[in-house]
């Protein structure tokens, strides 16, 4: 089994850690539990050329190997364009099999624009063309809309997105197979569209730093022996296991809101408003709950043919904080993690397996009691909004716990 991140970023990208690369990486991925990265922003000529030393050689099984972690080549583009209709912003991810494949698609990316200035780069082109050029260079890549659902950058942004798939891939829609929920939203949410019952959903962190374990904090379970196996798991859904949500109301974009006036509100509310903000009247920005709904035409709770298993969790270093009252970056949460990760082996057996009186043991009972609730999805969150992050809202009392934890719900459970 894989457990897979392959939308992150490198330390050539804009506020992005400098353990961004292919030395530190594996240390941090082993410290979440993941087995499969990938290397991101593989554009950047310098990162290309620490990927080529860094990395080594192609694997039999048709993945990079590096510190006991698998590596696929992938990166994130940014298009920003007009169709006729309104200005388009579109962030893809790519995967591609080989860092030879990468060479020769930044030697053609070259020629639409500079890929030297920032990790992800912006084109003024349409996501046919990229789609067809990535094409081009091999049929064994994959193109997947990022975060989908974000107002600003997803495919279906309330910014500037479209309305479908088809509308923003044209004639090439046929070669779209999954797309990235995001932090916002998770498979209920998507499952409410007819629309993408053919598409697989997928679910990768896009961390721009390993600390506070935004590595990871999404993932996607692949039972897959080498790299065509996963892209035929991409395509196909066969070996597509489970995703690893965080709970979208902990995503920045879940409500409507305006950041600057600390105003947010569901969607009802919005539209009551006029989609305005009561305290200055300048415009909401219309998140992703009130997005999915405009383009639903299912109830919540519907669940398609061969939909997959999944699992809503807020990272450690989140219940920790929230446990002891701290700030994520502050000295007591990083040290209470690695203590979880030295005891546990890794972030997600932490989050998984690990029964309660094992974890009051080493981390104490509120922290304990907080990643019961997390792995039994009682955590409650102050929805995000306008690029607020949500807060997990902390009872003093959460009741009861047995001394074998309750309800075991390890991993196992949605496999």
């Amino acid at each position: 089994m894989e457990y897979a991140d392959l939308h992150l970023h490198s330390k050539y990208s804009r506020a992005t850690s400098q353990k961004m690369n292919p030395l530190d990486l594996p240390k941090a991925a082993r410290e979440k539990g993941l087995t499969l990265l990938g290397t991101g922003d593989f554009t950047h000529p310098e990162y290309y050329r620490e990927l080529v030393q860094g990395l080594g050689e192609l694997g039999p099984d048709g993945f990079y190997h590096k510190d006991g972690v698998k590596f696929v080549p992938t990166c994130e583009i940014s298009l920003m364009y007009s169709d006729g209709k309104k200005q388009r912003k579109v962030h893809l991810l790519l995967i591609l099999p080989d860092l030879e494949a990468v060479a020769q698609l930044n030697s053609e990316l070259g020629k639409w624009g500079r890929l030297d200035y920032d990790g992800r780069p912006i084109f003024g082109r349409t996501c046919p063309e990229l789609v067809d050029l990535v094409a081009s260079i091999t049929p064994d890549a994959e193109v997947i809309p990022a975060h989908a659902w974000t107002p600003w950058f997803g495919v279906f942004g309330s910014k500037s997105g479209f309305d479908s798939l088809k509308e923003a891939f044209q004639d090439t829609v046929n070669k779209i197979h999954a797309i990235e929920t995001g932090l916002s939203s998770d498979p209920e949410m998507n499952w409410m569209l007819s629309q993408l019952d053919g598409i697989n959903l997928v679910s990768f962190s896009d961390a721009h730093s390993p600390y506070s374990f935004r590595l990871g904090r999404e993932a996607t379970l692949f039972d897959v022996r080498n790299y065509k196996e996963l892209v035929n798991a991409i395509r196909t859904g066969k070996g597509l296991v489970s995703t690893i949500e965080v709970d979208p109301a902990y995503g920045k974009y879940h409500y409507d809101g305006h950041r600057e006036c600390g105003v947010f509100m569901t969607p009802e509310d919005a539209k009551k408003h006029g989609n305005i903000c009561p305290v200055c009247g300048k415009p909401l920005t219309v998140g992703v709950m009130h997005r999915v709904a405009e383009l639903a035409d299912r109830p919540y709770g519907y669940r398609p043919k061969n939909a997959k298993p999944f699992k809503r969790v807020v990272p450690l270093a989140e219940l920790i904080a929230a446990a002891e009252k701290s700030t994520l970056s502050s000295k007591k949460v990083f040290t209470k993690t690695f203590q979880a990760i030295a005891a546990f082996g890794s972030e997600f057996n932490v989050l998984f397996n690990v029964p309660y009186y094992e974890l009051e043991r080493v981390l104490g009972d509120k922290i304990a009691r907080m990643v019961m609730l997390n792995r039994e999805e009682k955590i409650k969150i102050r929805p995000g909004y306008d690029g607020v992050y949500g807060e997990i809202i902390v009872d003093d009392d959460p009741g009861p716990v047995s001394s074998s934890g309750g309800p075991q719900k390890t991993l196992s459970h949605f496999l």
